[in-house]
C-alpha cells in the first residue's frame, strides 16, 4: 500500500526517518570517516563565516571614509597595526580561508562520497541477494523489470545524491545557522528586520517540497513500470517481431515515457517557481538591511565593515533554502528511490527456514506425499489431498491433463513453495525441518526450458555443483548428458561463451547442458520438468537416452505428457483434478483399461503429447 502525501518537511527531505533507520546499520561501522567528514564539514563552515571579516577590516581601517563613527574597525588588536600592514595581512588572511575551505570541502566531499558509496555498494549487494531469497509467489507477482530498476538505478540515485545534494544542503544549513548567530551579535535589531522574509521562505519550501515529493514518486513509480515494459520487450524480441507488434510495444514504452516527462517538468517547474521567490525576497531583505543598516552606520552604531558583513552574510544565510528549492527535485526523487529499496529490504520471503531447521542427512531418497493440499493465490486448489509414496531409487513418471498438478508437485518438493495442508518427507523428514539450501543440494532439477548464464560452457555445466569440480569431471557429466560431442565440435570448445540465455544453441543442446549439470550435483533425488518438449524426433531421442542414464539409481520424477517417455518408468502415476487417478506400471495400466490406457491409444494411432494436454477430465 503506497504512503500518503508527506505532511512535514523531516518527511519532504531525502532521508526520510524510515529510510536512514533501515540503513543506520550500514554506517556503523564507517563511523570515524563519517566523523572526519564531518569535522571538515563544520571547518569548512567555520571558514566561511571568517571569508567577510579581511574585508571588513579594510573598509573600516585601510579605505578612506567621511562617515561619522568610523574611527576602527571594533577589534582592539586590529586598531593597533598600522593600515598597510593591515591591508597585506588581510589580503594574506583571504588566500588563507578562502584555500583552507577549499581544502576542508574537498575532504568533506570525498569522506561522504566514500562512506556512500560504501554503504550502498554493501546495500546494493544485500538487496540482490535478499531478492534472490524472496519466495517465487514474489517473483510471479513482481515485473522483474522494476525490480532490476530499484536495484541499480534508484541504489544509483542513492549514491549520486549523497554526494551532489545531501551534502550541499547540510553544508547550507550550518552556514545558515552559523550566519545568523554572527548576525544577532552584531546587530540584532538588524537581524530581526533581515530574517523577516524567512518563515515565507520556509512555509513555500515546505509546500514546494510536498509537491515536488508527490510529482518524484509518481515519476519513479512510472520509470519502474517502463524499465519492467522495456526488459519485456527485449527478452521477448523473437516473438515481439514474428508477431509484428513493435508499433504496440513502442507505443507503451512511450506512454510511460511521455507520463514520466511530465513528472519531470512539473517538479522542476515548481523548483523553479521556488528559486525565484527566494531570489525576489532576498532582494527585498538586502534592501532593508541597506536601509536600516546605513543608517545605523550614520549614526555611529555600526562601521562600513559591520554593514558589508551583514549583507554577505544575508545573501549567504538565503542560500540553503535556494539551495532546497535547486535540489528539490533530485532530493525528492531519492527519497522515493530509497522508499523502494527500503521497501524491497523489508520484504519477508514467504518461503523460509523453520526456526531451529538443521542440514538435511544424506538422502537414501525415498519421498512421500503425505495428504496435500495447495492452491496458488488463495484461489481453487490445484492439489486436493494428494497422497504418494515413492520408495528410493524408483523412477516415477507423473502424467495427466494439464492443470492436475504435476509440476506443482516439483515446486513442492523444491519448496519453491509450501503447502496449504498436509507434508512432504524425504527417507521419513518433513522437508520443513530441514534447511532450504541442503534440501536443494540434493535435488537435481531439470526444467522444460533450461536458462544458460553468461559464461563458458564449462562453467554453465559446473553451475550449481555446490563444490569445486576439474575439467575431467565436467566431461564425464558431458558425455552422460550426450552433449561431449556438439561442444568438443565448437571452435572453443568447452571454453566457448555462451550468448544471452543461449540463444546461440539449439533446444536440444540447451537441455543436455541441463542434464550434464544435473549429472554433475550427484543427487539422489532427480526432478524432470517436461525436458523433451518442442524438441524434435533426433534431438528427443538424444535427450531421452540422456534422461534415463541420469535416473539410473536415483529417485526421479519425469513430469511428461509424453506417454512413451512415461512407459519407460518403474512406475507411472496419473494425476487428475489435484488427485492420484491410477497409477502402476505401463503394462499394468494398459490392462486395467482406464483413462492412462485410452490416451495411450488416442497417442498410438499419431496422436502426440498434444492429445493429453487437451484432455480436462
Amino acid at each position: 500500500m503506497s504512503r500518503s502525501r508527506p505532511e512535514t518537511l523531516t518527511e519532504s527531505l531525502p532521508g526520510l526517518r524510515r529510510v536512514l533507520r533501515r540503513f543506520a546499520p550500514y554506517l556503523r561501522p564507517h563511523r570515524a570517516v563519517l566523523a572526519g567528514a564531518t569535522t571538515a564539514l563544520v571547518s569548512a563552515t567555520l571558514m566561511r563565516l571568517l571569508e567577510p571579516w579581511p574585508l571588513k577590516f579594510v573598509i573600516d581601517r585601510v579605505v578612506p571614509s567621511g562617515t561619522a563613527g568610523t574611527g576602527g574597525s571594533g577589534v582592539a588588536a586590529v586598531d593597533t597595526l598600522d593600515p598597510m600592514t593591515l591591508l597585506a595581512l588581510c589580503a594574506v588572511g583571504l588566500v588563507g580561508i578562502i584555500g583552507l575551505r577549499a581544502l576542508f570541502q574537498y575532504l568533506a566531499t570525498i569522506g561522504f562520497a566514500i562512506v556512500g558509496n560504501r554503504v550502498l555498494t554493501q546495500v546494493r549487494g544485500d538487496l540482490f541477494r535478499h531478492l534472490q531469497g524472496l519466495s517465487l509467489g514474489f517473483h510471479t507477482r513482481s515485473k522483474a523489470g522494476d525490480l532490476t530498476m530499484r536495484l541499480i538505478g534508484d541504489v544509483a540515485m542513492l549514491k549520486e545524491t549523497a554526494v551532489t545534494a545531501a551534502l550541499p544542503l547540510a553544508a547550507n544549513v550550518l552556514v545558515l545557522l552559523g550566519m545568523v548567530a554572527v548576525m544577532m551579535v552584531l546587530d540584532w535589531q538588524l537581524a530581526l528586520i533581515a530574517l523577516i522574509p524567512l518563515p515565507v521562505l520556509w512555509f513555500a519550501s515546505i509546500r514546494a517540497g510536498k509537491k515536488i515529493q508527490a510529482a518524484s514518486r509518481k515519476q519513479r513509480k512510472v520509470e519502474g513500470q517502463m524499465a519492467a515494459t522495456a526488459a519485456e520487450a527485449m527478452s521477448s524480441m523473437r516473438t515481439v517481431q514474428a508477431l509484428s507488434i513493435e508499433d504496440r510495444a513502442a507505443d507503451t514504452f512511450s506512454g510511460a515515457n511521455g507520463t514520466s516527462m511530465a513528472g519531470d517538468v512539473r517538479a522542476k517547474r515548481i523548483a523553479a517557481g521556488l528559486e525565484r521567490l527566494v531570489d525576489l525576497l532576498v532582494a527585498c531583505a538586502i534592501a532593508l538591511v541597506l536601509y536600516f543598516g546605513t543608517l545605523q552606520v550614520l549614526r555611529g552604531r555600526l562601521t562600513p565593515g559591520d554593514l558589508l558583513v551583514f549583507i554577505t552574510y544575508l545573501k549567504a544565510t538565503f542560500r540553503p533554502i535556494r539551495g532546497y528549492a535547486k535540489y528539490a527535485s533530485r532530493l525528492a526523487k531519492a527519497s522515493a528511490a530509497g522508499e523502494r529499496v527500503v521497501q524491497l529490504l523489508d520484504e519477508v520471503p514467504e518461503i523460509r527456514d523453520r526456526a531451529g531447521a538443521v542440514a538435511a542427512p544424506a538422502y537414501a531418497g525415498r519421498i512421500t506425499f503425505d495428504g496435500l493440499t495447495f492452491g496458488y493465490g488463495g484461489g481453487r486448489p490445484t492439489l486436493d489431498g494428494l497422497t504418494l509414496d515413492i520408495p528410493a531409487g524408483t523412477n516415477v513418471a507423473l502424467t495427466g491433463p494439464s492443470g492436475a498438478g504435476k509440476s506443482t508437485l516439483a515446486g513442492l518438493l523444491l519448496r519453491l513453495y509450501d503447502p496449504s495442508g498436509g507434508r512432504i518427507l524425504i527417507d521419513g523428514q518433513d522437508i520443513r525441518d530441514v534447511t532450504m539450501t541442503s534440501l536443494r543440494r540434493q535435488i537435481g532439477f531439470v526444467p522444460q526450458e533450461t536458462v544458460l548464464f553468461s559464461g563458458t560452457l564449462a562453467d554453465n555445466i559446473a553451475l550449481g555443483a555446490g563444490r569445486d569440480v576439474t575439467r575431467d569431471e565436467i566431461e564425464a557429466a558431458a558425455r552422460l548428458a550426450n552433449a561431449h560431442d556438439f561442444i568438443a565440435a565448437l571452435p572453443d570448445g568447452y571454453d566457448a561463451q555462451v550468448a544471452e540465455r543461449g540463444a546461440t544453441l539449439s533446444a536440444g543442446q540447451r537441455q543436455r547442458i541441463a542434464i550434464a549439470r544435473a549429472a554433475l550435483r550427484r543427487c539422489p533425488v532427480l526432478v524432470l520438468d517436461e525436458p523433451t518438449t518442442g524438441l524434435d524426433s533426433s534431438n528427443e531421442a538424444t535427450v531421452s537416452e540422456a534422461i534415463w542414464r541420469l535416473a539410473k539409481g536415483r529417485t526421479s520424477l519425469l513430469i511428461t505428457h509424453d506417454l512413451s517417455q512415461a512407459a519407460r518408468a518403474d512406475r507411472i502415476v496419473f494425476l487428475e483434478a489435484g488427485r492420484v487417478a491410477e497409477q502402476g506400471s505401463h503394462a499394468d495400466l494398459l490392462a486395467r483399461g482406464g483413462r492412462y490406457a485410452r490416451l495411450w491409444a488416442l497417442q498410438g494411432r499419431g496422436q502426440d503429447g498434444g492429445a493429453l494436454r487437451a484432455v480436462s477430465g
